[in-house]
This record gives structure tokens, C-alpha cells and sequence, in this order.
């Protein structure tokens, strides 16, 4: 039987800099959290010319949270106050795990620059228990290589990040259970995944045109399924190519105070990370 559909959320414009603007489809006024998922970000592909000069968000502080890249188009890089430096290329998947604080910048690569082409990504913000956000910042990078395929059938073309499914375990690693695919789906294919009950699931589609259990949705838009619903399955009917992510996690029963860019416990707690990052306890780092 299929699961109850409770919204379907428009990814609204969000200037999160004066120049960079990314599609926002959670939280909402009309759906705050599907704890653990904080944020849903999706920065639309953005053509640059090659030779095009840097173009990086300048650096901010992280506390409390895991940053989740997945790379549709393009190649990025990072940097961190850690002395952490990596890139992330189309197909690929960085976690970094925030913990009591770090502070980092993010961008285009300069090999991509050199070359130019389309720039696209997915950030999602995944949270963690309270009893592990004091720990040391870490890193998972993923390449697409690594993760197996999942619903295999023609014309579907799924992969596994993280988690379980199908017999079959995902290489991201996480504090909770999260189980996280992505990938394509062609014009006229079904593909029916399947939920966990209990846990919070979710529908990214990224763009192109779906059915999912009898409600069509859109590019830039984010299906939130009702969690308590006995249900499990998630069947999907492809009205044009579409490509999509799936998220499927044990929910984090702890409240959640995120302001700015942290993601806390109390309102206490992240004012206190605002102060700290005002008083330089996240340190320095060059662009």
C-alpha cells in the first residue's frame, strides 16, 4: 500500500549571499523539521565561462550539524580551518561533520574554472544526537563508483549512498540511520521504493516530472511523507526524465534550536555558538 503523502514543498529563491542564490525546500513556514533533516538547499546549475574568475561563499562557521554535499554538475572545493582541503566532483558525495566547530569556505574548483561548464549541487543539512555534538570535526568523501545500484530495472537508475536497502549497504556512514539514493529515472518508468515505518522520508525531485502515489510534483520540489503511517511504499511514475533523491531516516526525538548557521538543542546553546564564533573560538581562514 502507499504512504501518505503530508506535503509537497516548493524550493523557494534564498539569497544566502548578496550574489548566490539557492532553492529552499525545507524548513518552510509550512514544515519546519524532518529531524534528523534540517536543510534542504539546492543551488540550480549556474553556467560559468571558461577562464571565469573565483567565485566562493566567503568563510562561515559550522556547529553541531553534518553539511551533506551531493555533487550533480561540476567540480567544488573546500576549505577548512583544520587545514582539511578536498574537491567534490559530479557524482560524488562529501560529509562533513561539523561537531563543536569548524569554519570553512566553499566553492567552484580552479580546475573547473579553467575549463567552465555548469556548476549544480544539493547541500542537506543531517543532525546529530546531542551527545555527539561536542566531538571533533570529520570527513567522508564518497565517489559514485562506490555506491552500489539499487531498483534495478530499465530505464532506472539509482544508486545507494548511505544506509540500507535491498540487501545492500551504502558507503556514507552516520551517527543515526539514514538511508540516502539518488539518481535518474527516464520518461515513462516506475519505480516503487519502499520506507521504513516510523521513520521520516522524504522525495527530492530534483527536476523533471513525476507521479508519486497518485499526487504529480515538479522539479525543485520536496514530497514529506507521513512518518506514523503504516504504509511503506513509495511508487513513482516518471512523466518526464527526472532525476531524484530519496532520504529515508530514524527520526532524532530531541528538540531543535538552529539559528544561523548551527543546529543545537537549546536556544541557549546556539547563542552561545554565535558568541563563540564573534569572540574568533572558531579561529581564521583565509578565502
Amino acid at each position: 500500500m502507499e504512504k501518505k503523502i503530508l506535503h509537497v514543498l516548493e524550493g523557494r529563491e534564498k539569497h544566502i549571499t548578496d550574489t548566490e542564490v539557492v532553492r529552499q525546500s525545507l524548513p518552510t513556514m509550512q514544515f519546519r523539521f524532518a529531524n534528523p533533516f534540517i536543510v534542504v538547499h539546492h543551488m540550480p546549475a549556474k553556467y560559468f565561462a571558461p577562464g571565469s574568475p573565483e567565485d566562493r561563499l566567503h568563510p562561515h562557521p559550522h556547529r553541531g550539524f553534518a553539511p551533506v554535499t551531493f555533487m550533480l554538475q561540476g567540480q567544488g572545493y573546500h576549505r577548512d580551518n583544520a587545514g582539511n582541503a578536498m574537491t567534490v566532483t559530479a557524482g560524488d558525495v562529501q560529509w562533513m561533520f561539523a561537531g563543536k566547530g569548524i569554519l570553512h569556505s566553499e566553492g567552484p574548483s580552479e580546475e573547473f574554472l579553467k575549463k567552465g561548464g555548469n556548476y549544480e549541487l544539493l547541500q542537506l543539512w543531517f543532525n546529530v544526537p546531542a551527545a555527539h555534538k561536542a566531538e571533533d570535526p570529520w570527513y567522508q568523501y564518497i565517489k559514485g563508483t562506490e555506491m552500489p545500484a539499487v531498483a534495478e530495472k530499465e530505464g532506472v537508475h539509482l544508486t545507494l549512498v548511505g544506509g540500507e536497502y535491498e540487501g545492500k549497504t551504502g558507503p556514507l556512514k552516520n551517527f543515526t540511520p539514514i538511508t540516502a539514493i539518488w539518481g535518474n529515472v527516464e520518461a515513462g518508468k516506475e519505480v516503487t521504493l519502499t520506507a521504513t515505518r516510523g521513520y521520516w522520508t522524504l522525495l527530492y525531485v530534483i527536476d523533471g516530472k513525476i507521479e508519486v502515489n497518485g499526487t504529480a510534483v515538479a522539479g525543485y520540489h520536496l514530497v514529506v511523507f507521513d512518518k506514523d503511517d503504516e504504509q511503506a511504499d513509495i511508487h513513482i511514475t516518471a512523466l518526464e526524465n527526472t532525476r531524484l533523491l530519496y532520504l529515508c531516516a530514524e527520526p532524532i526525538n530531541e528538540p531543535v534550536a538552529a539559528k544561523d548557521n548551527f543546529v543545537m538543542n537549546t536556544a541557549e546553546e546556539t547563542e552561545q555558538a554565535i558568541q563563540d564564533y564573534k569572540n574568533g573560538l572558531f579561529g581564521t581562514l583565509e578565502q
